[in-house]
């Protein structure tokens, strides 16, 4: 397959501080007298990116993620020739089209319809050309009103709507999005989507960086995680996106010891010690997301035999709200007996279907023969659970939502249609 986009040792450095330009005899002779032999304190050194290669195919959607300051910014501005590498190598073929920051590449004083064309004619295309695309580009921004308005009278999202037209109308190979999802509301991110799903049916290339991991996701097929101006994971965009998630949280998050646990009741005969949150495979799970897989692990620690006890835990919202309450003696599971020592079972749930944010557990340990709680800890851990493209969509699905959303289909025989739709996590994940 041909190579759309070529970046091999690309880096960029910044002196901080070296932009300022003493202009002024003032300025210069404050210079002198604190440095009168001409020894100036050495320059802060900012590498912005550091050695980042990788290639990109015709026709790939790559999501861009990382944290504030770890170079995705930097990267596409080399790439739409907005700023210059220190060392490397880029190539790019074909046109290229770039919306990197909202109103980017406007001009003030012009208004939409003088900047369409301005636009146009940066990316070498004939005036023509431009104008067979305007009526589309004017319908698809919804600013009918205002197209021969002046752009400095533009509101941030009405900007972002004329910018994103444009970048996507204007027949572009290699298309980079800048956080356009940032800006605007639904039904114009329904828009944005929608064109660069299109973008890609039609074979060119898409360069996106989001903050929107649900976005970012249901979009693209790879994903490239920067980190520190390094490529810190280059792979399918569902494992880089667990991977840099699982960045922001440590292991305790994913392990909470309860040894020493606060307002704990019960006997003591048998304790819980600890719970582990893990994935199907085994692995601590750091980032819980919506609709995937996860086991809960509960530890305990017998100090003598204990007959047919029973497991159980509670989940509330953080409002206090029951999401559920479950455990072994609710599913039937007899335990006749449990040794002596340290020991763990494992709750597995094939989908977690509650909707994002942070829900707590509650545990308790007792009889299944007598009345007698071992042990009991309310509010013990909490779980987050993190958004992900639940029913196969970039919109967010979040607690305005409610609690729980439900694996279904939706069936179009009655109006005409034979399509059914499957938005279960099995189909989407």
């Amino acid at each position: 397959m041909t190579e759309s986009i070529t970046i091999d040792s690309l880096c960029k450095r910044y002196e901080l501080g070296a932009l300022r330009q003493e202009t002024q005899l003032r300025d210069q002779l404050v210079r002198l007298l604190r440095a009168p032999f001409g020894k100036r304190a050495p320059k802060e050194v900012l590498w912005a990116l550091r050695d980042v290669s990788f290639t990109v195919d015709e026709g790939e959607v790559v999501g861009i993620i990382g944290r504030n300051g770890a170079g995705k910014s930097t990267l596409l501005k080399i790439l739409a020739k907005i700023t210059y590498p220190t060392s490397g190598r880029v190539r790019a073929r074909g046109r290229v089209a770039a919306l990197l920051e909202v109103g980017a590449g406007f001009h003030e004083e012009l208004t939409g319809r003088e900047n369409i064309f301005l636009n146009g004619s940066i990316m070498g295309m004939k005036k023509k050309e431009v104008r067979a695309k305007l009526e589309a580009i004017v319908e698809f921004s919804g600013m009918q009103r205002f197209i021969d308005t002046p752009i400095k009278r533009y509101s941030s999202g009405m900007r972002s709507r004329l910018g994103f037209a444009v970048a996507a109308h204007l027949d572009p190979d290699v298309l980079i999005v800048d956080e356009v999802l940032a800006v605007g509301d639904a039904a114009f991110q329904k828009k944005c989507i929608s064109a660069m799903h299109d973008l890609r049916g039609g074979g060119r290339t898409v360069l996106f960086v989001s903050h929107n991991m649900a976005a970012v996701e249901n979009l693209c097929s790879r994903g490239i995680w920067l980190a520190q101006g390094k490529v810190q994971l280059d792979g399918p965009v569902h494992k880089v996106i667990e991977a840099y998630m699982g960045s922001f949280a440590s292991a305790d998050s994913a392990s909470k010891t309860l040894t020493a646990a606060d307002g704990r009741r019960g006997s003591g005969e048998i304790r819980f010690t600890r719970v582990e949150f893990r994935s199907t495979d085994g692995e601590l799970q750091t980032v819980t997301r919506a609709g995937k897989s996860l086991v809960i692990r509960l530890h305990y620690r017998a100090n003598e035999p204990i007959e047919r006890p029973a497991f159980a835990f509670t989940m509330y919202t953080e409002l206090g709200t029951l999401v559920t309450d479950t455990g072994t003696w609710l599913h039937g599971l007899d335990i006749p007996l449990v040794p002596v020592g340290d020991g763990y079972l494992d709750l597995e749930i094939d989908a977690l279907n509650l909707m994002p944010g942070r829900y707590y557990l509650s545990l308790k340990l007792d009889s299944c023969i007598e009345t007698r709680v071992y042990d009991a800890l309310e509010h013990a851990v909490y779980l987050d659970v993190e958004e992900a493209p639940i029913y196969g969509q970039s919109r967010r699905i979040d607690s305005r939502f409610g609690l729980v959303f439900f694996p279904q289909r939706w069936h179009l025989d009655g109006i005409g249609s034979s399509a059914t739709i499957d938005v279960s996590p099995a189909a989407n994940g």
